[in-house]
This record gives C-alpha cells, structure tokens and sequence, in this order.
C-alpha cells in the first residue's frame, strides 16, 4: 500500500473467533496496516491474542470513560464509544496521523454507484488500497473532521432513496469513520455514539459526511452475538434513540420507523441541525 501513515483499527469485544472485517478486507485486497482494538474488560482477550498477536492493542476502559460525557450515569460500559475514542490516543502513540475505524462484523465491500451516480450493487471489490487512498486524499482536500462510507440500509428504497438524490449533503456520518489525529474530536453518549457526534458536532459548524458510492455490508446487529448486541437487547431502541434527543433536542426526536420489524428510531430535521450556507445574492 501506497500510504504509510494510516492504519485501520478494527474495533471488536467477545467475537475473537468471528472477526469478519478482518477477512473482507483481506478479499477486498486491503494490504496495509490493521489492528484489533480491545478493551481490558473483555473475558475472551487471551484468545484475541492467541488468534492476532501484535495485531491486537488493548486500552483501559475506565480510563478513556473519564475523559468524555457518557450522556448517563448507568455504570454500563458495554458500548463501543470507549474504543471509538481510545482510537486517537492509538494512533498517536503508533505514530499514525490517518486512521480508519471499522466494526468487526462487516461480511464485504461493495460498490452502490457507478461513475455516472447510477445506482448498482456490486460486490468484489479488490482494490481497496487504492479506494482508501482515494477516500484519504478527498478527506485531506475539505475540512471534515470525519468522513465515511455508506452502510447497506443507506440504499433501502432504491433510486427513490434519498442518498440518490443528495450526493452534495449527506452529512451522516457511521461505521466506517475515517479521522485523522491532527482533527481530534470526542465521540459523546454512550449509546448511538456515531448519531449523537455528527448531529452535535455538525449544530455547532463542523463537518461530517458520508461518502455514498461505496458501501459496506454488515450482519444484522440482534443476529449476532458479542459485541454491543446483548445492549441493544437490553436497553431497546427507544433509549437507544433518546440519547441524541438528549444532546440535539432542538431538530432531533423518535418516531416509528415502518419496515417488516417496525420500531423506534431517531429522526433529524437537518434544516435545524447543521449551517446553512446562502447563496450569494445580489447587491
């Protein structure tokens, strides 16, 4: 690979035997730099270490929860948040300036537009090398503190899916975040963590957004076990969703989201969220 002063930091918690990102970056031709990301609560890391050796780089939970707001006073620290943020401390201390956060559960890589923006799905990709270094110089071209690639359900609809028709303001921004050490940012609310950043960030004029020809396929969250799954089962998608209410209740509140599963969900009036920008006008 190309560019050397990136890595990516694969993050995970109680899956070490079912770390799908790890192959589908492999498949995908990604040949760079990668870590597993742990914590010092998590009852199988022996077994992250046996299977990765000195891929694996495991922070202090308790530590890194002191340094930013939680959002609550519930003592759980079953959330990815404390490895979201530990991130940047990593990067620092491996010398890292450029570094991508991906979860563990991602099963491919895939193409969602052509070069005309036409929708298509598209799987096998195998030069991620030279798509994240693509991605790397557009983040280092605007002033975003964090841009990412798309997720499967960004695409639910079609070409009626509004990710079609707002290739320029799609400020979203989840999963697959690519951030850099010299624009430090605190991932804030221990649930919904990535909802409540960019919505909070974003209201006070800083940028985050989704970058939507590409897209990644994950598992279904309440399908796999480990992770932040046992949380959302225990907590529900109402709570869930209240935390970004809670750090943006002037443009965000919960309404039922209609599918085949029908539940709670968050929805953001982005009018009221983020700057608008005027045209010039004249005299």
């Amino acid at each position: 690979m190309a560019i050397k002063d990136f890595a990516i930091f694969i993050l995970s918690h109680g899956r070490p035997d079912k770390l799908d990102t790890l192959k589908s970056l492999s498949v995908a031709g990604y040949t760079g730099a990668v870590y597993i990301v742990i914590d010092n609560e998590d009852k199988t890391s022996q077994r992250y270490y046996d299977l990765y050796g000195d891929k694996v780089i495991m922070f202090d939970k308790a530590v890194i929860a002191a340094t930013f707001d939680e959002g609550d006073n519930f003592e759980d620290r079953r959330a990815v948040i404390y490895a979201r943020n530990a991130c940047f401390e990593i990067a620092k201390n491996l010398g890292v300036t450029y570094f991508m956060e991906l979860d563990d559960d991602y099963t491919d890589f895939r193409y969602k537009m052509d070069s005309e923006y036409r929708s298509i799905h598209r799987k096998g990709i195998k030069n991620l090398d030279l798509i994240i270094e693509y991605l790397l110089d557009y983040y280092k071209s605007i002033p975003a503190k964090s841009i990412a690639i798309a997720q499967g359900g960004d695409f639910l609809g079609g070409i009626e899916n509004d990710i079609d028709k707002s290739l320029n303001r799609r400020r979203k921004c989840m999963n697959t975040f690519i951030c850099s050490t010299e624009r430090p940012f605190q991932f804030v609310g221990r649930i919904n963590e990535d909802v409540n950043t960019y919505t909070w960030y974003q209201g006070l004029g800083n940028l985050f957004l989704t970058f939507p020809l590409l897209a990644i396929q994950q598992r279904q969250t309440q399908n796999n076990s480990g992770g932040m799954t046992e949380l959302y089962l225990d907590s529900g998608t109402y709570i869930k969703s209240f935390y970004t209410v809670m750090y943006q209740p002037s443009s965000v509140k919960i309404r039922m989201m209609r599918s085949n599963h029908p539940r709670l969900h968050h929805r953001i009036d982005w009018d009221c969220t983020v700057p608008c920008i005027l045209a010039n006008l004249p005299d």
